[in-house]
C-alpha cells in the first residue's frame, strides 16, 4: 500500500504507507531533512516521526522558519520542566510552557521552593545531561479519564484542571524518559536536537492570569540551534538590560514610581517632564500644520456615555468608576467620547468635513498589576489622540493622510516599524456589512500606499479594525505604538450626521488615531532605543557649562545667562571639582554637549565645546555655539 502526497513545487510523490515525515524529508534531500523539525499534512500541524496513513497536501516545517523555531523552542521548555521535576520532585508541579518570542517559559507552582537566579546553572546542567541522553520525544494519545488518571497518580493537580477544562475527549501526551506533559505539539524527534538554551529570569504569575488565583512561578528562557545565535542572543539581552528605561530613568532621573501615589502612575521629575513637554510641543505644532484642530475633553463622563458608545459592555473591566451626586460616572479609558459631544454640538454640513480633532488626552485604565512594566504599561497616560470625522468617499484620502503622518514623524524619531491589520475580534459591535466596509478602507490604503502589511485575525477594537504600527528598535525588538482604526460603528450610535449636497442627512465615518500612541510607552521606548543618549532636540539638557578652577567663575556665569537668553537648555556646573570627575558626571547623565572653559577660553572670549561621546570641537564664541545647536535641532523639523 502507498500513499500519494502533494508537494509544495505541486509534484506528486507515491511512499509507503506508514513511512513518517522524516522519511518523506530524506527522500526529498538530506540537506533538507536535516533543518526539518515538523510537517504539515493537509494543514495539519505533525511530528517528523508521525506515520503517514493517508494521503495529501505535505510540507515540511523548518527551522529557518518562525514555526520550526517555536517547536523547537516548546521542546526545550519540555527539557527545562523535565530538568526542574529530576531535581525538586514533588516539591514543584508543573502547569504550562509555551514557546514566546525570542524563547519560552515554563510556570512552576510550589509552596514551599522559591527558585532564584543563583540555582539556573544547576537546571542548565541537568536540562544539558537530559538533551546528551538523547531521549526519543514520543506522542500518546488517551482519553480524557485515562490522562486525568496519569496526572493524579503524578500529583500534577494543576494538570488535571487543564484536563478538566478542555473540549477533547481525546487527548495527546508527550514522554521523554520518565517525564511525561500533556502537550498538543508536534515537538522534536529527541532531546539530543537541543543544543544551545539559556534560562534568563525568573518571575511571578498567576495561574491563568487571575489574580484570585495561586501566584505561580515563571522561569524564563531562550533556546537557539546553534552556540553562535545564542551567543549573540544573550549579547543583545545584556545591551537590552543597559538600556531598560527604568534603570536609566532612575539614573538620569527623569521619573520615578511610588507605592504611596499607587501601582501603575507615573511621577515625571524635572527633566523628565520636560523631555515628555518638547515631546508634546512637537506633537501640537505638527498637528496644527496638518490641519487638526486642538480640542480638549473632561477626565469624567456619564456612564450613560459609556453604555451609549458599547464600552461599558465590552471595556467594563478596565474602567474606573466615581459617583458624584448620586450619578454614576466613568473616568475616561479613550478620549472618542468628548469629540463625538463636540462634533454633535452643532449641524454639520459635507462643507465642514473632515473635521480633525486632536487632544493630549490623559486617560486611566484598570490594567492588572501583574503586567504593569516601567512606562511601557501604566494606569495612567497620555494619547496623542485625534478623531477624523468625515464623509464615506473622503475616508481613503484620510486612512492615506494618516499613514503619511506616521511615515513622517517615525523618519524624525529615526525608527523603521513594520504594519499589520487586526480584525474583528469575538467581542464586537456592528453589523458585518460596518466591519467589512471599514476592514476593505483601511487594506486598500495601505495597498495603494505601497506598504506591505501582516493580517492579525480577531484583535482589531470592539468597534472597528485597526492597523497597528509595530516600531523596531536600535536592538530589533517590536514595540506597538501607533495605530489607525476605521468606525463606522460610533457614528450610528451617537447618531451623527451631517447635512450633504443633495440636502439630506448622512452619517459620518470615523478614524481614531494614534501617531505615538501613549506618550508615556513612547518615551520609554525612546530611552532604550537611544539609550539615554536623546537627539538634541530634544535633550531634557543640551549643554553643560564647566569651569576648569574658580578663576572662571565669572565668565562662565556669564555665557551661561548668554546661552539661557537664547533659549538653549543649558546647566552649569562649577563645583570645586577635578574638571576629570564634571566631565564623567556629565557624559554619565548622556548630556550632549559640555562647555569647558578654562583660562584661555576667558581670555579668548570663547568657549570649547566637548561631545558626550568624546570628540573635542574647535573653540568658538557662545554666539556661534548656539547657532550651532539650531543648526543640529534644524534637521528634525
Amino acid at each position: 500500500m502507498t500513499v500519494q502526497l502533494e508537494l509544495p513545487d505541486g509534484s506528486q510523490r507515491e511512499i509507503p504507507e506508514g513511512a513518517t515525515a522524516r522519511d518523506v524529508a530524506l527522500s526529498i534531500g538530506e540537506r533538507l531533512a536535516k533543518k526539518a523539525v515538523a510537517a504539515r499534512l493537509n494543514g495539519d500541524f505533525v511530528d517528523l516521526n508521525t506515520p503517514l496513513r493517508h494521503g495529501g497536501r505535505f510540507s515540511l516545517v523548518t527551522l529557518d522558519s518562525p514555526e520550526g523555531l517555536d517547536v523547537y523552542r516548546h521542546s526545550a521548555a519540555h527539557l527545562m520542566a523535565h530538568a526542574v521535576k529530576s531535581l525538586y520532585g514533588d516539591k514543584v508541579q508543573v502547569t504550562i510552557g509555551p514557546a514566546i518570542e525570542n524563547g519560552f517559559y515554563y510556570d512552576f507552582y510550589s509552596p514551599d521552593h522559591a527558585f532564584s537566579p543563583e540555582e539556573f546553572e544547576r537546571i542548565e546542567a541537568r536540562m544539558a545531561e537530559i538533551a546528551s541522553a538523547d531521549l526519543p520525544i514520543e506522542r500518546e494519545e488517551v482519553d480524557r479519564d485515562r490522562a486525568i488518571e496519569i496526572f493524579r497518580e503524578m500529583g500534577e493537580s494543576y494538570k488535571v484542571e487543564l484536563i478538566r477544562d478542555l473540549p477533547n475527549e481525546i487527548l495527546s501526551l508527550y514522554r521523554q524518559g520518565d517525564f511525561v506533559d500533556l502537550c498538543r505539539g508536534p515537538h522534536l524527534p529527541s532531546t539530543g536536537w537541543i543544543k544551545a538554551f539559556k534560562l534568563t529570569s525568573v518571575a511571578g504569575a498567576y495561574w491563568r492570569g487571575d489574580e484570585r488565583n495561586a501566584m505561580l512561578q515563571r522561569i524564563y528562557a531562550t533556546a537557539f540551534p546553534d552556540k553562535k545565535d545564542l551567543k549573540a542572543y544573550l549579547t543583545r539581552l545584556e545591551e537590552a538590560r543597559k538600556r531598560d528605561h527604568r534603570k536609566l530613568g532612575r539614573e538620569l532621573d527623569l521619573f520615578s514610581f511610588s507605592d504611596e501615589a499607587g501601582a501603575g502612575l507615573v511621577i515625571w521629575h524635572p527633566k523628565g517632564a520636560l523631555l515628555r513637554t518638547l515631546i508634546e510641543d512637537f506633537e501640537r505644532r505638527e498637528h496644527l500644520r496638518r490641519g487638526y484642530d486642538i480640542v480638549m475633553g473632561p477626565q469624567i463622563l456619564r456612564t450613560e456615555l459609556w453604555k451609549t458608545s458599547g464600552h461599558y459592555e465590552n471595556y467594563r473591566e478596565n474602567m474606573y468608576f466615581t459617583e458624584v451626586d448620586e450619578q454614576s460616572y466613568g473616568v475616561k479609558p479613550m478620549n472618542c467620547l468628548a469629540h463625538m459631544l463636540i462634533y454633535k454640538s452643532r449641524m454639520r454640513s459635507y462643507r465642514d468635513l473632515p473635521l480633525r480633532y486632536f487632544e493630549l488626552g490623559t486617560v486611566h485604565r484598570h490594567e492588572k498589576s501583574g503586567v504593569l512594566h516601567g512606562l511601557l504599561r501604566v494606569r495612567g497616560f497620555t494619547q496623542d489622540d485625534a478623531h477624523i470625522l468625515c464623509a464615506p468617499e473622503q475616508l481613503d484620502a484620510e486612512i492615506k493622510g494618516v499613514l503619511r503622518f506616521v511615515q513622517d514623524v517615525m523618519a524624525i524619531f529615526g525608527f523603521e516599524y513594520e504594519m499589520e491589520i487586526s480584525t474583528r475580534p469575538e467581542r464586537s459591535i456592528g453589523s458585518d456589512e460596518d466591519w467589512e466596509r471599514a476592514t476593505n478602507a483601511l487594506m486598500s490604503a495601505l495597498r495603494d500606499s505601497g506598504l506591505p502589511f501582516e493580517v492579525n485575525e480577531g484583535d482589531g477594537a470592539f468597534y472597528g479594525p485597526k492597523i497597528d504600527i509595530k516600531l523596531k528598535d536600535a536592538l530589533d525588538r517590536k514595540w506597538q505604538c501607533a495605530t489607525i482604526q476605521c468606525d463606522f460603528t460610533l457614528p450610528e450610535r451617537f447618531d451623527l450626521t451631517y447635512v450633504g449636497s443633495d440636502g439630506e442627512k448622512h452619517r459620518p465615518v470615523m478614524v481614531h488615531r494614534v501617531i505615538l500612541g501613549a506618550i508615556e510607552r513612547f518615551i520609554g521606548v525612546l530611552i532604550e532605543h537611544f539609550a539615554g543618549n536623546f537627539p538634541l532636540w530634544i535633550s531634557p539638557v543640551q549643554a553643560v557649562v564647566i569651569n576648569v578652577t574658580d578663576n572662571q567663575a565669572a565668565y562662565a556665569e556669564q555665557v551661561y545667562q548668554s546661552l539661557l537668553a537664547e533659549g538653549v537648555r543649558v546647566q552649569k556646573d562649577f563645583r570645586n571639582e577635578k574638571l576629570g570627575f564634571k566631565i564623567r558626571e556629565a557624559q554619565i547623565n548622556k548630556i550632549p554637549y559640555m562647555l569647558i572653559i578654562g583660562d584661555r577660553e576667558m581670555e579668548s572670549g570663547t568657549v570649547a565645546p566637548r561631545h558626550r561621546s568624546g570628540n573635542n570641537l574647535e573653540s568658538m564664541t557662545p554666539a556661534d555655539f548656539v547657532r550651532f545647536l539650531q543648526d543640529e535641532c534644524r534637521q528634525y523639523h
